[in-house]
């Protein structure tokens, strides 16, 4: 049966189609009865699916990362697309086209791996350079930084897609500081580079996209920072004379990118680089879920279907 990919999905439409579980969760309903609640993924998108009438042995049975055939019936919930499943069964991974689950073609890694060289070697600072420098040398970092979503699910969620949002934020940064002369512009852009860096031991990505341990307990801003403070250790011990002053700076951007500190954020921003990149930041990952929202609506209509992450619709271009 050929494959229906996730971005073909309708609402009220049958589905028979394989699909893998990014991930799942058995939860119970009002009246205490439990159901499988699964993110099921091919490489155009995410959508999820709810199996009724649910125990612990299925729940064990339709682990994270297997692959599935699910046979169901799609509908619109509160503006949101997902599945009813009546019908699922593993399926041997051997059997499926890897290539219709892997979204790892999405960006050109070398390209942006390139232009984040570039970049960098426009900052004229010797301590921001060097920073910057001591990151993108290190080949356990350049490997995980190539492979790296930005997220799970909000924005940039696909592998590169971290290296992705560095290279525009940076371009961005190299921008508004052009435009705001009071800016210093080598903290942004060393800000940009280095604001998700955290990213890398934040998250597994290898596999199935998920939170390490540490990611869970301590949260990518703070593992930025011990990052950010490893990299300058190694720095001083290599006898080169680190302006500490630059360091708190680029730590202040770090902690402080979310914005908001109901957002995660320790600190709200409070240097004019830190207040700049945060709305920055705002921007490229809003305008990236925007963006997958149009192309993985599946309506007719002029308008997405509300998309809760962002609080609103959005009206197709």
């Amino acid at each position: 049966m050929p494959k229906l990919f996730v971005s073909e999905i309708q609402p009220q439409m049958q589905v028979d189609s394989a699909f893998r579980i990014a991930d799942r969760q058995l939860r119970a309903n009002r009246q205490g009865n439990l159901y499988l609640l699964m993110q099921l993924q091919d490489r155009t998108g995410i959508i999820s699916g709810m199996r009724w009438n649910a125990d612990e042995k299925l729940a064990e049975r339709f682990t994270k990362g297997s692959y599935v055939q699910v046979q169901g019936a799609s509908q619109l919930h509160n503006g949101i697309l997902q599945l009813i499943v009546n019908q699922i069964n593993l399926v041997d991974e051997k059997t499926l086209d890897p290539a219709d689950f892997d979204s790892g073609n999405r960006v050109d890694v070398e390209q942006l791996w390139t232009k984040l060289g570039e970049l960098i070697a426009t900052i004229s600072n010797e301590t921001v350079r060097k920073i910057a420098e001591s990151f993108y040398n290190d080949p356990a970092i350049a490997k995980s930084f190539c492979l790296a979503p930005a997220g799970i699910k909000t924005h940039h969620a696909y592998p590169g897609g971290l290296l992705e949002h560095v290279v525009s934020l940076m371009g961005l940064a190299d921008r508004v500081s052009s435009h705001y002369s009071v800016l210093n512009r080598d903290l942004m852009l060393a800000g940009a580079m280095l604001h998700d860096i955290g990213k890398l031991e934040e998250l597994l990505f290898e596999g199935e996209l998920s939170y390490s341990d540490a990611g869970q307990l301590l949260g990518h801003l703070v593992q930025g920072v011990q990052m950010l403070d490893s990299k300058v250790r190694e720095l001083s011990v290599s006898g080169f004379v680190v302006d500490q002053a630059l360091v708190l700076r680029l730590q202040h951007i770090i902690v402080s990118h979310h914005g908001y500190l109901e957002h995660g954020s320790p600190k709200v921003p409070m240097t004019v680089e830190a207040l700049a990149f945060h709305y920055l930041d705002e921007m490229d990952a809003k305008l990236n879920a925007a963006l997958a929202l149009v192309e993985s609506d599946r309506t007719r209509d002029a308008w997405t279907t509300y998309n809760p992450t962002l609080g609103r619709k959005i009206l197709k271009p």
